[in-house]
């Protein structure tokens, strides 16, 4: 078969660009006629010897014919592949530097394609990959090996290659735009149960460590990311970087920038290399002489590193500094450390200081000193950080964006600490990392940009979402591009016919962790550790949210394995490492906790089948143990101790012990009615309203104490009410079918024929038992307009996005986020540069409508935003509400520190604030919502008329219709 490799601009993250009609030359990496060789500068970088090996290796995998590999022109003939700098000796006969587009030599980090026909007498052709830089070049050969089918993540995840039979380029004359982001990165963090023991046990176990062949795979893996930057691992499993002299030496090969954590000054890793009993105490203000002499040695030893050095000092550790008591005194002590550390720069490796990359990362207690008056040189880059769960805390405001160092960020997909860690899987959704990063981005925060990425593994989508939008922002611009973004992703890997539906999935799966991560669904905390609690999720209403829960996942799983069985063997390593073991492992945490529930609930109820649900409770961990095996077994055990399905051994990863004392019950029969709502000792069903589709349960199960069997029939049930079932039986040695769910409904058509009552009773009955279930039906909506909110059973939900009006204001306005949130669509307030504004008149407004049926001076309106902090450090995350025609209230999302409020922000992706309004009349009801600060995220409000709990699962809108 043969392959014709065309970059053509037409996939949505290609950087070529033609026209249709345009001829491309064509360039014959392999045929029958032509076996191209690779030509490459023995005098340039050594970046570029690895590139061309790598190269060929590449074209290998993919026709089974290696190029060979040369340094001397005059040795190359036929078609040949030439790799080097564009200002080497070796481009000149290749490139007429006059033709070169614009400034293009001295972009950062760029290259070029050019094919050349006949240069030369023994030469039929030549494709050039020139490069600004060696890092240039290697991004120019690398998209050449992924366009030829072979993925940047062939090694670290087993993506399989397809083989071709000939391989034959077109590509049309090509200058690459220079990055985004001038430092794009990753830091090796928290890898003491994945990434170090598969190192020292599997990988590399002539170090037993993160050495220089560890290193040297993922330096490959970023440059064909086009990435730029590492912070080495730093825990206290694995020795400092500079403890192997090899790793230091990979980096200068590679041409990696070698940079260090927010809490390791001047490429030093202070958990390694600090020897308290040789040194003292690591404190600046009582042993400054040692901690001096200390980072006066690393920068001696890495004055010929490509490094970033981080500026300023924390604890040992991710702590506070030592010393001081206050934070006036630590901003004095700060100040002295970050002029003593550049005057050992400007001695060691540049009388220039600021021609010296240095970062200063503005990192939990030091924002805080930040705001106290520290100075940071102008010249230094500020790095901005989440709050270690997707937000941001700050960026820079309209002055800091004018420093001469710029600004950056350092985010986090995976954490160790409090409120929980998040170590196990990759599970921050890419719509959120989307939105916080390009608001980075477009506030001018564009200077360094690194990724928290724990192991590397499972972490890979994010990785390259992270990366791509690094590289070239303008392509992120728009929400929907994740959508475009992930097809691709797959599609690649797995074959454009998955594409959709895998990027499907993973929605899904992203976004039911958004909603709760599968590490927090004990409901526990660490730092200090806790132990478990029941979830939030009410098995006994709204629906049964645990049921729908279980379902979604459930639904997820089944779409999964319809593709496994589908793909060739070849890609099956691939799929489980990123499709099938994060989906079903998160499924079965997920059912671990939810069934633990359904025990300890139906045992409070005295049904028997609560033993069935802890024990599908104990078999969900079990699945993970065999899931985590099996992961571990995968490519031969190339994998081998890398997947921990318990980092840190906290609780919530634990088999839970589910003691059950079930309750005695004197019925025969039990009935739950959805809700567990009475009226005068009646059991009630939720309201039914005219012509609303909603449906609600009864559960009829068989009692613990019952040994007999049991028969069960609805006595007696209006002929306009719907069931599912209408009698059953169960049997006590049945561990299957204890109990049975009866979905109720209204025949509306049948109803009117009955003369519209508003209420009826249905009764069940068995052997010596009756139950009288009242059935009420509400016509309060039947004059409002179709598809409007209104409030069911004291309860009305309405999404940020179901505005009837949308008003801005010269260029504020309130602009939708396709994709993001619990609702799929929040609402932005932009633009991000505007200033703070609360002139209610000159400003952009939402407006809803809804209609209610409850008279109360008690009701609650709860605002719901995604939980983002401000856009600066002295920013709020404002917004003005206006209920009918009352004042406004000004409400702030704005959380402090690590406080009770922005803990359950974090583990619930929500920022919740309420308000008591009065519904003076039933009917129609408005709500305006004013901008006031920029970058807010509204998500969903809803009105609560009775008091009842809001339901943690937000569902679907209340509209007549809706199920």
């Amino acid at each position: 078969m043969k392959y014709l490799v065309s970059i053509l601009g037409l996939l949505f993250f290609s950087q070529t660009v033609f026209s249709k009609t345009e001829s491309l030359p064509t360039f014959e990496i392999y045929s029958k006629k032509h076996q191209a060789v690779i030509l490459y500068d023995k005098d340039g970088s050594p970046l570029d010897s690895i590139t061309a090996h790598l190269l060929a290796e590449d074209i290998y995998k993919v026709t089974h014919y290696k190029p060979k590999v040369i340094t001397n022109s005059k040795n190359a003939e036929g078609n040949v592949i030439v790799i080097g700098s564009i200002i080497s000796k070796l481009m000149n006969p290749f490139i007429d530097k006059k033709l070169i587009k614009g400034n293009f030599s001295n972009q950062w980090e760029s290259y070029l394609y050019k094919t050349i026909l006949n240069p030369n007498k023994k030469i039929n052709k030549a494709f050039v990959i020139a490069g600004t830089n060696p890092r240039g070049t290697a991004y120019g050969v690398f998209e050449l090996s992924k366009k030829i089918g072979v993925s940047p993540w062939y090694w670290w995840a087993d993506v399989a290659v397809k083989e071709q039979n000939e391989l034959v380029l077109k590509q049309n004359d090509f200058q690459s735009k220079e990055p985004s982001v001038k430092y794009r990165g990753i830091f090796l963090n928290d890898e003491d149960w994945g990434l170090q023991p598969w190192a020292a046990k599997t990988f590399e176990p002539e170090t037993k460590d993160i050495g220089p062949k560890t290193y040297a795979k993922i330096f490959e893996l970023l440059l064909r990311l086009k990435a730029n930057t590492i912070w080495p691992a730093m825990h206290e499993s694995t020795k400092a970087f500079f403890h192997y002299p090899g790793n230091a030496k990979m980096a200068t090969l590679y041409n990696i920038v070698l940079g260090t954590s927010h809490a390791e000054p001047m490429l030093r890793n202070n958990v390694d290399e600090w020897n308290e009993k040789e040194f003292g105490r690591f404190n600046y203000k009582t042993n400054s002489d040692k901690v001096f002499k200390y980072w006066e040695n690393r920068v001696k030893e890495a004055k010929k590193i490509d490094g970033i050095y981080t500026i300023g000092m924390r604890g040992v550790h991710d702590s506070g500094m030592e010393g001081v008591k206050n934070n006036d005194e630590a901003v004095e002590l700060l100040n002295k450390v970050i002029k003593d550390q550049r005057n050992l720069l400007q001695t060691n490796i540049n009388p220039d200081v600021t021609k010296i990359p240095q970062v200063f990362t503005v990192y939990k207690e030091v924002l805080d000193l930040y705001k106290n008056g520290l100075v940071v040189p102008e010249d230094i880059t500020l790095v901005w950080t989440d709050d270690n769960y997707g937000y941001i805390r700050s960026l820079s405001n309209a002055e800091e964006q004018k420093r001469f160092g710029g600004s950056g960020v350092y985010y986090h997909v995976s954490y160790w600490g409090r409120p929980h860690d998040y170590l196990w899987l990759d599970t921050t959704n890419p719509f959120l990392l989307r939105e916080e990063m390009m608001k980075a981005y477009n506030l001018k925060n564009n200077r360094i940009w690194i990724l928290n990425v724990g192991d590397i593994k499972p972490a890979e989508y994010n990785t390259q979402l992270f990366l791509d939008m690094a590289y070239d922002a303008t392509l992120f611009q728009q929400s929907e591009s994740i959508i475009a973004h992930q097809q691709q992703f797959y599609g690649e890997i797995f074959g454009n016919q998955y594409a959709e539906s895998i990027a499907n999935i993973q929605t899904d799966y992203y976004q039911l962790a958004f909603e709760r991560k599968p590490e927090f669904m004990g409901w526990s905390q660490t730092e200090p550790t806790t132990g478990i609690f029941n979830t939030a999720y009410n098995a006994l209403g709204q629906g049964d949210e645990i049921k729908k829960r279980l379902d979604a996942y459930e639904s997820m799983v089944k779409q999964v394995e319809a593709i496994e069985t589908q793909l060739p063997e070849n890609l099956k390593s691939a799929y489980t490492q990123l499709i099938s073991y994060p989906v079903k492992a998160s499924a079965n945490m997920n059912k671990k906790f939810l069934y633990r529930d359904k025990a300890l609930v139906y045992a409070a109820q005295g049904r028997k089948s609560a033993f069935k649900y802890k024990e599908m409770a104990n078999e969900a961990y079990n699945n993970i143990v065999s899931l985590t095996e099996n992961y571990n077994q995968l490519s031969n055990g190339k994998w081998k101790g890398f997947m921990n399905m318990k980092p840190r051994k906290l609780p919530v990863f634990d088999n839970p012990e589910i003691n059950l004392t079930v309750v005695s019950s004197k019925e025969t029969l039990g009935i739950s009615v959805e809700d567990t709502l009475k009226v005068n000792g009646i059991d009630k069903l939720p309201t039914f309203y005219v012509n609303d589709s909603e449906s609600h349960f009864i559960d009829v199960y068989f009692p613990e104490t019952q040994n007999a069997s049991l028969k069960w029939k609805f006595k007696t049930l209006p002929n306009w009410i719907q069931v599912s079932s209408t009698s059953g039986h169960f049997f006590p040695d049945d561990s299957v079918l204890l109990e049975e769910r009866i979905s109720l409904s209204v025949d509306w058509s049948k109803w009117e024929k009955e003369g519209k009552p508003t209420s009826d009773y249905l009764v069940i009955q068995s052997d010596g038992f009756e139950k009288k279930i009242l059935v009420n039906v509400s016509d309060s909506y039947t004059n409002v307009p179709k598809n409007a909110i209104v409030e069911k059973n004291g309860m009305a939900v309405f999404y940020a996005n179901s505005y009837v009006n949308i008003k801005a204001n010269g260029d504020l306005k309130w602009e939708t986020l396709k994709g993001l949130g619990h609702s799929k669509a929040t609402m932005q307030a932009l633009p991000l540069n505007s200033l703070p504004n609360t002139d209610y008149e000159k400003t952009a407004v939402l407006e809803y409508e809804l209609f209610t049926e409850t008279v109360t001076n008690e009701a609650e309106l709860n605002l719901v935003a995604i939980p983002t902090h401000p856009l600066d450090v002295d920013g709020k995350v404002r917004i003005g509400v206006q209920w009918n025609d009352e004042p406004v209230k000004i409400l702030d999302f704005k959380t402090e520190g690590r406080s009770k409020t922005w803990k359950e922000n974090v583990f619930t992706n929500k920022a919740i604030n309420k308000i008591k309004v009065a519904v003076k009349n039933r009917g129609k009801q408005k709500l305006k919502i004013y901008m006031l600060d920029p970058g807010v995220l509204l998500d969903y409000f809803v009105l609560n008329t009775n008091k009842g709990s809001l339901p943690y699962h937000l569902g679907t809108e209340t509209r007549i219709g809706n199920e």
